[in-house]
This record gives structure tokens, sequence and C-alpha cells, in this order.
């Protein structure tokens, strides 16, 4: 109940955003005519499209993806007829005759209907519903937790209701909206006689709405109006209600002043059977692995956090391999190209996993362990009782005494002597987090999560586009130049010369990065500050000379600072087309 609460106090807040610019035209277009016959039925159609299709997108399948944007430019030809039907209806009624039932006639029969006193309601709704299409609220963080939620644990009722909550918020606040434009319109009508003017008026701005979204002008607007956002009230109204989100559960659960505290039972190690391939084994059962401690670690290979954790996994897979302890690590992809058997075939050998591996490309285990976290490691007894979690990097030492607690309640004896992880030989991207020195957050360049965006105009979605640089970026903020194609999950570039920039500040820079559909390797060069990447500062996958070459789908360590940790202005320039850029990491 708290959580519905909070999705429709975060909706209300839209109308504080300018993410509801482009629809207010379509809305206000109707707000001289009766509340409940028209202006309420279409906000509750707007409601019903923004929930059905926020529910299917949350799934990510790619025909979700086509028919939203097939319906979304239904949506801008029937605005657009609706919007000449504003202009000039008389016109509208000939020119425009196979499209009356859905454009013209619509607006003349819900004024004739409201005139008589009755009906109406319809004509808004299918107006609501297409105005809906047209609706991208800003996912600010209470929008984000749901989406979140719905695209990790998969489409159900209750994230529907989240997100109908959510919209209906939107539509109680620009109900008051609409009741004191009302109020204004029809004195302007009383006493001005203006009626056919601000008709006119509203079917011009409707038309030049239609305009700018089709074009993806609205876009660049939004950005730089997006000094006026919620997140901020947003956040402090998740942070305010008690399990609102869902906070990290304490790393470990056996403090150092608690070792000899009996681990409590957490649940029981979920079935297995949703894998969709199996790496270095054939397939586990939960039944199989009974009598036998269990390590079940969640992970995904372009993951930099799962990366620093591996050598400790690995060390206690060979350590206790021979004393009843079975690791399965769980690979559940972030990204698309994570769901290719053949990458994650190449990656477990490079990567030296030695131990089975499941892959979880539809998240059913994930979903069975109800987990939240990359990496996640679960500690399985040999009865079959989860009696433990570590999420995140960090505290091995207190995870491996889990583990070793466990292997001599199984009756394991003669254990050798636990690991030191001080003395682990870690080396390029395995080796741990300057925390001191972290001040830049992972950060996405697809459109569907992507912040801090600073080119000029904003991304343009799922469109090629020439973007520029700007000459200053404040800190975390980044941009594109060159001709880039940005879609949900990563910006592909079109052409040759392109460049990514990065106001950042952290001891390494990670990028996940993946050669063009083709295969075909991309070039680049590294600068920093404007100059050539010095020697020392060069990541793990560039040159001395601050060159590299990507050809194959993976985070690349790309800056490595050996000196004094200061902000910096990171850049790549690609050589060559095609490259497809998914998200910045920093250690």
């Amino acid at each position: 109940m708290l959580l519905l609460l909070l999705a429709y106090l975060g909706g209300v807040l839209t109308l504080l955003s300018p993410c509801i610019l482009p629809v207010l035209p379509f809305v206000f277009a109707r707000a001289d005519r009766p509340f409940l016959r028209s202006t309420l039925p279409l906000l509750l159609g707007m409601a019903l499209t923004f929930t059905v299709v926020a529910s299917l997108a949350a799934v990510g399948s790619q025909w979700v993806a086509q028919a939203n944007q097939i319906g979304r430019w239904v949506a801008l030809v029937l605005m657009a007829v609706f919007a000449i039907a504003l202009l000039w209806p008389t016109l509208a009624d000939h020119l425009l005759a196979p499209f009356q039932r859905i454009g013209a006639r619509l607006s003349a029969r819900a004024d004739a209907a409201d005139a008589a006193g009755r009906g109406g309601a319809w004509t808004s709704l299918l107006i609501g519903i297409a105005t809906g299409l047209l609706w991208a609220p800003c996912a600010g963080p209470i929008l984000g937790l749901v989406l979140t939620g719905a695209a990790l644990n998969g489409a159900s009722v209750g994230t529907s209701s989240l997100l109908l909550a959510y919209a209906l918020g939107a539509v109680t606040a620009l109900a008051l909206a609409v009741w004191v434009g009302g109020r204004v319109f029809r004195a302007l009508q009383a006493r001005l006689g203006l009626g056919n003017v601000v008709r006119r008026v509203l079917g011009v701005a409707a038309l030049l709405a239609v305009v700018a979204i089709g074009l993806g002008w609205d876009t660049g607007l939004l950005t730089r109006l997006s000094a006026v956002s919620t997140a901020r009230i947003e956040q402090g109204l998740l942070d305010a209600v008690p399990d609102a989100q869902p906070a990290a559960p304490p790393m470990m659960m056996m403090a150092a002043g608690q070792a000899g505290a009996p681990l409590p039972v957490e649940g029981t190690l979920p079935s297995l059977s949703g894998a969709t391939g199996w790496l270095n084994s054939p397939p586990l059962t939960a039944e199989q692995l009974r009598g036998k401690v269990v390590l079940i670690d969640f992970w995904t290979y372009s993951c930099i956090n799962c990366l620093r954790a591996m050598p400790f996994v690995h060390e206690w897979a060979q350590r206790y391999r021979d004393h009843g302890l079975v690791v399965v690590g769980v690979h559940t992809p972030e990204f698309a190209f994570e769901r290719d058997p053949r990458n994650v075939m190449k990656a477990v050998q490079q990567l030296k996993v030695e131990y089975p591996v499941a892959l979880d490309n539809q998240y059913s285990i994930w979903r069975a362990f109800n987990n939240r976290y990359w990496p996640a490691h679960y500690f399985i007894d040999a009865q079959g009782n989860i009696r433990g979690h570590q999420f995140g990097e960090g505290n091995y030492a207190h995870s491996e005494q889990v583990i070793r607690r466990l292997l001599v309640e199984a009756g394991q004896t003669d254990l050798p002597p636990p690991a030191d992880p001080a003395a682990a030989d870690l080396q390029g991207v395995a080796t741990q987090a300057d925390m001191g020195n972290l001040r830049s957050p992972e950060t996405y360049l697809g459109h569907a999560r992507a912040e801090q965006f600073a080119s000029p105009g904003g991304q343009r979605v799922d469109a090629a586009f020439g973007y520029a640089l700007p000459s200053t970026l404040a800190l975390n903020q980044w941009g594109l130049s060159g001709q880039w194609r940005v879609d949900d999950e990563a910006a592909q570039l079109q052409q040759a010369g392109g460049r990514i920039a990065f106001q950042f500040h952290a001891r390494d820079l990670h990028l996940v990065l993946a050669p063009g559909e083709d295969g075909t390797p991309v070039r680049f060069r590294v600068l920093l500050d404007g100059k050539p990447l010095p020697a020392a500062d060069a990541g793990a996958d560039v040159a001395t000379d601050g060159t590299g070459t990507v050809n194959e789908h993976r985070l690349y360590q790309l800056i490595r600072q050996r000196g004094t940790i200061g902000p910096h202005r990171f850049e790549i320039e690609f050589l060559d087309a095609g490259v497809q850029a998914y998200a910045f990491t920093f250690g």
C-alpha cells in the first residue's frame, strides 16, 4: 500500500516536470468542455495507455518496442488530424473525409454532444488513449524504482498496479491544472468573445506539438528545461517511507563480534531448472546439490563489480572443492549481447572460470532468489537451506568464514587455512577500487537509463543524429560528437570520427563497448584533458600511445591513473564506424 501511495505521489509531481509539456496542448484543447464527459475520459485514456505500454515495455521484448514505435506514429497522425480539426473544422470535413472518424469528426461530434448535454465521453477517451502513446513521463526515482522492479522481476499485476497508480497521480495533477485553466478559458469566452481565437491557438499549439514530437525536437527542449526537476522531492519521499525502496541488506550476517552466533535460515535453495544452458557442467538440480555446501554467485561478465569479486570466488572454489564446496555461477545478463552463449563462453574461458555456470537469460533463477544485485553471493548448507548472503563487493574474509562454518556443520574436518584477501594477486580490472577517490557513478549511454547527458539538443531516441560536444562539462556530465544512433541500451556510431567525452573523478575509467554489428573491429584513441593519454595512465586495454581496438563485446579498461587523482576530462575518438557504447564504470 505504501508503494502504491508513493507511486501516486510520484505521478502528481509529474506536473512540476517539463516532461509533461508535450501533452498539455491536447489536454487543454478540451478544457472548455464538461469535465466528466470530456476531460476526465481523456485523462483516463492517457493513464490506461501509459500503464499498458509501460507494463509491456518493462518486459523488454523487441516486438514490444517495435509495436510501441508504430503506435506512437499512429498517435501522431491522429493528433495531427485532431489539431487540423481544431483549426478548420469545415475544411477538415471535406479534405480529410477518410479520417473523419478518428480525427475531425471526433472533435465535431464531441462539440455537438457537449452542446446537447449528452455523450462525448468515448471521443475524449479515444483521444486520451492516443495522447497516452505520446506521453513519456520523466523517470525519476519513484518511476525508476517501479520500472526496474518490473524489468528484473517480470511484468505482474503488482507492477502494473504501481504504474497505474503513477499514471493516476499524473492524471489528478492534470485535472487540477485543466480545472484552473478551464475557468480562465471560460472567462475569456464570456468576457472577450475569443472562443474561436482560443480554439485556433490551441489547434496551432497541438499541431506544433505533433511536429516537435515527430522530429524529436521535444527531447532537446525537455533536456534544456531539465533544471525543473522533481527527482530530489521524489527521493525525499522514498527516504521518508520505511521499506519503500530495496535497501541493500546487511553486507554480511556475521559481524566480527558475533562469530559464534548461529547462522539464520533465510530460505531454501530454489530450483535451477530455469537456466537456458550450462557451461562447464551438465545441468544441475537442487536435489543433486544436497549434501554439498553451495555458493551461488550471480554475475554478468561486463560488470566491473563482478570482475573485482571474481578472484576471491575462484580462490574459494579451488581451496574448498575437495572439502564439499560447490560453486555455481549464475550468469544473468544486463545487456543484450550478454545473452549470447558464445560471448559468455568466451568470457568464461578468458576469466578462467572452471566451476559450473548456469545461463540465466530469462531471469528465472534471479527471480526465484528474488535477487537484485550484481554480484550477489548466497551460501547454502548441506541440507539445502540458504544460510547467508553477500551483496556487492567486499567482506571477503567474512564470506569465507561463512563457507568454512557451513563445511564444518556438514562434517568436514581438516580444512585448509583461510585465504588472506590482502595477499590476493589482483591485476587489471580485478584490482580493487580506490574508494577514497571514487566520485563518479556508473553511467549508461542508452536512452532508457541515461543521465547527465550534456550535448546540445539532448538525445534523439532511436534515430541517427549529428551531436556536438560542449566546450565544458561539469563533474559526471558526458556528451557525444559525430553521427550516433542512441537506442535503449547503447549508442552506436554511424560514421568514423565520433567521440565520447566524460568529466570524471576516479582512479580507473572503464567503458563497456562492442564492435560493429558485423563484428568488424573498431580502432580508437584516448585523450585526457584534451591531450594524448600519458603512457603511465593507460588502462589494460590501451597501448602506451593511447590507442586500442574494440574487437569483442566486453568491458574495456581505458584509464588507470598512477599519480595524484583528480577531476579530468576523458575523451575517446573512434577511427572507424560501428562501435556500440553501453556504460561507463569507475574504480
